[in-house]
């Protein structure tokens, strides 16, 4: 896929899904899920696998995640030698810059942030948060859709409203203005989750 029409998807992604630890034919269950529901964009998330078998899951995903965009978080050989469409880095990772210069233009790159200042000029796009409170990072201070909305306000690339997103709470993210979202729990723990996604995206999209 070229990196004009990467940006171009991104630019137009609206629901991001992000994959649970769980076992590998579950990541792809319910990864085809989220897409036949709409998802834009789905990054591969899993703390405790080997990273050969890591490795082995990404490119079983590259060949399911067809004309959706496909993230790889944390790692940029994984995703370059899964053919990923991009990585996104924490602040544990590589720093963009590093990951810039190992992945040149074959990669987008997108950064955890929830302030101006720590918004990198390599940033492809923002995952923003937390929007609402969550259980997957507790420690860190909530946001909420204001602080959301006003780093998109302040930059010109996308951001991605993370943290405890789901439809009970959606809509006041919407109402701040915000129109783009990772979920993780609301699609994966669903008890349909293609049907939560094409709720989600069509929430997003309305």
């Amino acid at each position: 896929m070229t990196g004009g029409r990467r940006s171009d998807q991104l630019e137009a992604a609206r629901l991001y899904v992000i994959t649970p630890d769980a076992e590998p034919s579950r990541v792809l269950e319910l990864a085809s899920a989220a897409l036949r529901g709409g998802a834009d964009v789905i990054q591969l998330r899993h703390k405790s696998l080997p990273r050969g078998e890591l490795l082995t899951l990404g490119r079983e995903l590259r060949s399911v995640v067809r004309d959706a965009l496909f993230i790889v978080n944390d790692h940029v050989d994984i995703a370059l030698l899964s053919g990923a469409d991009g990585v996104h880095l924490g602040p544990d990772d590589l720093t963009p810059a590093s990951a810039r210069k190992v992945a040149g233009g074959r990669l987008l790159i997108g950064v955890s942030a929830s302030t101006l200042d720590a918004v990198p000029p390599e940033a492809d796009y923002v995952g923003c948060g937390p929007a609402f409170s969550t259980p997957v990072k507790p420690e860190k201070k909530v946001i909420g859709p204001e602080g959301v909305a006003a780093l998109a306000r302040a930059v010109k690339v996308p951001v991605f409203a993370i943290g405890g997103v789901d439809e009970s709470n959606l809509g006041q993210l919407i109402a701040a203005g915000v129109r783009r979202a990772c979920v993780i729990r609301a699609v994966s723990e669903a008890p349909d989750p293609e049907q939560a996604a094409r709720r989600l995206r069509a929430m997003l999209t309305a």
